[in-house]
């Protein structure tokens, strides 16, 4: 089990956009930035999940990374709709 070229430049790429996202999610200005940072963290994350998946060639990686996207994605949803003041 070891990191082939391609899953090491992954595992950078996914690191550096977490970084990224995290320092957005610190920064940002106002509320629906702080909201779009943690979804894109949260789909950074998904990624990461497969990633590992693949690294430990086991699908259980893959159940998680996808209840993981549903939870976040209703979570993302839940939270959209109180910032922007609940159903139009």
């Amino acid at each position: 089990m070891t990191f082939n070229l391609l899953e090491q430049i992954a595992v950078g790429f996914i690191g550096a956009a977490l970084l990224l996202g995290l320092i957005r999610l610190i920064i940002g200005p106002d509320a629906p930035d702080r909201v779009i940072s943690a979804d894109t963290m949260s789909v950074t994350i998904t990624a990461g999940l497969t990633v590992f998946a693949a690294y430990f060639n086991s699908p259980l990686f893959l159940d998680v990374a996808l209840v993981y996207g549903a939870i976040s994605f209703i979570g993302i949803i839940a939270i959209s709709r109180v910032i922007e003041g609940g159903r139009s």
